[in-house]
């Protein structure tokens, strides 16, 4: 998803392998990712999309000059605080169970795109297909 924010800027859904920059978007104060080579267009993660970064995530701290090292390299996306409109709900949330706001990330992490959610109709696709090939292996003991 991208934050509400970012509905104005052009943008794509996440596929595995990109290579992703964290990056602030022209006439927006959110930050985002961008793919390499796409400055402009905001790069949509779904909830449970698994990221790694190259070097140790770097947020914004507590005064903007020093930003805070986490000591994580991977992530998975999630949206937050998601009945309060009008806020950031884009989120990495970290091995540590720390979360963190996609948009107080710093300009310039690179990470990679390592793994989709799954989609719900894949989920249910195989659920029936599982259940059909149960259904195939009782009747073929009864015959």
């Amino acid at each position: 998803m991208c934050d509400y924010s970012l509905h104005h800027i052009a943008s794509r859904p996440a596929k595995v392998g990109d290579r992703l920059v964290s990056t602030g978007f022209v006439n927006s104060s959110t930050r985002g990712f961008a793919a390499m080579g796409e400055p402009h267009v905001a790069v949509c993660l779904r909830p449970g999309t698994e990221i790694a970064f190259d070097k140790d995530v770097e947020c914004d701290g507590t005064l903007a000059f020093f930003p805070r090292k986490l000591r994580e390299k991977v992530a998975r996306f999630t949206q937050i605080d998601m009945d309060k409109p009008h806020r950031h709900h884009d989120a990495l949330e970290f091995p540590n169970g720390k979360c963190v706001l996609v948009t107080q990330l710093t300009n310039c992490q690179y990470a990679t795109v390592l793994q989709l959610p799954a989609s719900p109709g894949t989920a249910q696709t195989a659920e029936k297909q599982a259940a059909a090939a149960e259904a195939q292996r009782r009747d073929s003991f009864v015959a």
